[in-house]
């Protein structure tokens, strides 16, 4: 059976070889950034498995695609070997969180301001389409901010308003929209804690 460190240098090996075209110094500054980066996140999530930790660092060949392009030695956008092509993240990841959380929060104050629910709307679609096709998070990770900040919340206020039993009255509207933005805040903190580099 393989050891932690066994994986780890397994892992990183791959990486070394996918990145083989890159200058031994940069190839080495990778490959110490991936180990210091395992190292921290292991020493903050001791719980987490060590193949959970390799998983959302990514496949050795993507990571190894995005140091080429970023070198200069690979065509910026061209395809890596596995198919998919070599992207960097150009969007700061507090975007897509803070247009998933903050719309809520005005319409929310604004509820029969028209323009308040539409912007909301548009906003909270624009930051799921930035936290899905953004390369900070793990697949998963993104499926699961998406139902937790936009999905279940709407789910959730088209029930209340087409609903008889949602209890009239301001309180009980104040107490669930207040729900609704701790479950946002909860899940924007969840993901800028889980976030990669």
């Amino acid at each position: 059976m393989k050891t932690s460190a066994d994986l780890v240098h397994g892992y990183l090996s791959a990486v070394e070889r996918e990145a083989s075209a890159l200058p031994a110094d940069r190839r080495q500054e990778l490959l110490a950034d991936l180990a210091e980066h395992i190292e921290v996140t292991r020493a903050e999530r001791p719980d987490t498995a060590i193949g959970e930790v390799l998983a959302e660092l990514g496949d050795p060949r993507t990571i190894a695609a995005t140091a080429l392009a970023e070198a200069g030695n690979g065509a910026a956008g061209a395809p890596a070997r596995g198919g998919a092509p070599a992207r960097r993240g150009k969007i700061h990841p507090l975007v897509p969180l803070l247009m998933l959380t903050l719309p809520f929060l005005f319409a929310a104050l604004l509820p029969h301001v028209p323009a308040a629910q539409f912007c909301s709307t548009l906003f909270r679609v624009i930051g799921a389409v930035l936290l899905c096709t953004s390369v900070h998070w793990t697949s998963v990770q993104k499926t699961t901010g998406v139902l937790l900040t936009a999905v279940l919340p709407t789910v959730a206020i088209s029930v209340w308003i087409s609903s008889s039993v949602a209890p009239s009255g301001d309180t009980p509207a104040l107490l669930a929209n207040l729900a609704t933005l701790a479950l946002l805040a909860g899940t924007a903190a969840w993901l800028w804690r889980v976030r990669r580099a």
